[in-house]
């Protein structure tokens, strides 16, 4: 007589990962992230396919070599979903909430054919006072195939507990930056804007036409299709169960990843920004309110600083980038809380022609 299997002692069950929980972090450990991953043009094709991205370095090899590149490399963006999607497994599977970013900066071009991985470092743990949950700090790294970096940033998860009677462990928060300083953006090596075509381009204005304060509507929306969304997350690896399984949270409704909403934010920034061609830095970002399936997406700037760079005709401009599904520049109330239609809140560098 065959026994009744006891699925309930499987040791097969604990060969799953069931991801970290709060009292799984400590301050100092570092997390060597699964899967490295080759990128190449496919990835460019279907990050224009997902959002409406135009900006001329990233779609023209013959504009990039005329930029002093020798071809074109890849959206910035998509550096950032493939090293933050290594991440996603061993720092915010069990996540509440990802809060925000600070300290980000690009620091090669990614080209096709370059193989990316994911290294993070855990900086910052603090326990909710629900002793439910605790706030993770981790500083991420994403480095190619020769051991570069090319990109890193710091970011912060609200992270469920596994058990609620676990010690909280000692607070430490760690000190960030507001901004990365301009003397610190690393700017492409060869980079040359001094014969820029501002017609191919796609507008006339450079770093100087802008003024520090100044608005822009980006004027355009996009409805946020739920098949675009699961394309994305499939693409850049996200395993947040949040994202693609609708039972994952209370009414059924799959929520749109931040990052989602940054390229779209991004994207609808050419109209108005055309000339804003690298992102190089990351200062900070909220994702203010949660994004979902038919929600439409605008997009606002506004100008926080310029500088020039050593590199020639390359000069760096400051921008606060809103995703909102409401009236453009509205942003706050006069509580100092993000209005509910308002969706992200990033501050970034970006390289601009002087």
């Amino acid at each position: 007589m065959t026994p009744t299997p006891n699925w309930g002692n499987c040791s097969d069950m604990a060969k799953t990962n069931p991801g970290r929980f709060f009292e799984d972090y400590a301050v100092g450990q570092v997390i060597h992230h699964a899967v490295p991953r080759s990128v190449k043009l496919g990835e460019r094709a279907l990050y224009h396919m997902l959002y409406p991205a135009r900006h001329a370095l990233y779609s023209s090899d013959q504009f990039a070599q005329s930029s002093g590149l020798p071809f074109s490399p890849l959206d910035d963006m998509i550096a950032f979903h493939v090293v933050f999607g290594k991440t996603v497994p061993d720092v915010s599977l069990n996540a509440v909430a990802n809060l925000g970013y600070a300290e980000g900066r690009w620091l090669l071009p990614v080209w096709p054919g370059d193989t990316l991985r994911s290294i993070s470092e855990v900086i910052g743990v603090k326990q909710n006072s629900n002793g439910k949950s605790g706030v993770v700090w981790v500083r991420t790294r994403g480095l190619n195939q020769h051991d570069e970096v090319v990109l890193e940033y710091v970011r912060w998860v609200m992270v469920r507990k596994r058990d609620l009677d676990a010690a909280a462990p000692d607070t430490v928060v760690p000190n960030l930056a507001d901004a990365v300083k301009a003397r610190d953006l690393v700017v492409p090596k060869g980079l040359d804007f001094s014969a820029y075509d501002f017609t191919l381009a796609g507008e006339q204005h450079r770093l100087h036409d802008y003024e520090i304060g100044e608005r822009i509507d980006h004027v355009d929306g996009v409805t946020i299709e739920e098949a675009e969304h699961m394309l994305a997350t499939r693409l850049w690896q996200n395993t947040a169960k949040v994202h693609f399984d609708a039972t994952a949270r209370e009414g059924g409704r799959r929520l749109i990843y931040g990052g989602h909403v940054i390229s779209m934010a991004r994207a609808l920034s050419f109209n108005g920004l055309a000339n804003a061609q690298m992102v190089v830095a990351l200062n900070g970002g909220a994702h203010a309110n949660p994004c979902f399936a038919g929600d439409t997406v605008r997009a606002w700037s506004q100008v926080l600083d310029k500088a020039e760079t050593a590199a020639p005709g390359v000069g760096a401009i400051r921008l606060r980038l809103v995703a909102t599904k409401g009236e453009a520049f509205a942003l706050r109330d006069d509580g100092g809380k993000y209005h509910p239609e308002v969706l992200l809140d990033l501050d970034y560098w970006a390289l601009m022609p002087l």
